[in-house]
């Protein structure tokens, strides 16, 4: 369950987001390990997620992850997440069997998804 301190704290920004799930993935144009967020949850889904490369590089592609994030949203960027403790990232144990697959390789390799482009608005 996905929980911003907006809810808890209403004075906080909503900027820091608790147990947020992503997927580990290759970049097709750097080849190097990166983290997804998944669909379903209370941030965008196919959002990208700063953090350590070999906190996430010791499991295949596919492995989901469970983390906290931080939104960082920067003038005439495009915004994205941070992880909150990179050395913390551990696999998602609700996704326990999934990942268990992806590691004995029995899941089909993911598919490259097309690119996500995010619009801002103006106030």
């Amino acid at each position: 369950m996905q929980l911003s301190l907006i809810e808890q704290f209403p004075e906080v920004k909503k900027c820091l987001f608790l147990d947020v799930f992503a997927k580990m993935s290759i970049d097709p144009r750097t080849k190097r390990p990166v983290l997804i967020t998944l669909e379903g949850q209370r941030v965008p889904a196919d959002f990208r997620i700063r953090c350590q490369k070999k906190a996430i590089s010791i499991f295949p592609e596919g492995t989901v992850y469970k983390l906290d994030v931080r939104l960082i949203d920067i003038k005439n960027r495009k915004p994205y997440f941070s992880a909150v403790r990179n050395r913390g990232i551990l696999r998602a144990i609700e996704f326990f069997d999934h990942n268990l697959k992806v590691q004995k390789g029995l899941l089909p390799r993911p598919k490259e998804k097309s690119k996500v482009v995010l619009l801002r608005c103006q106030p």
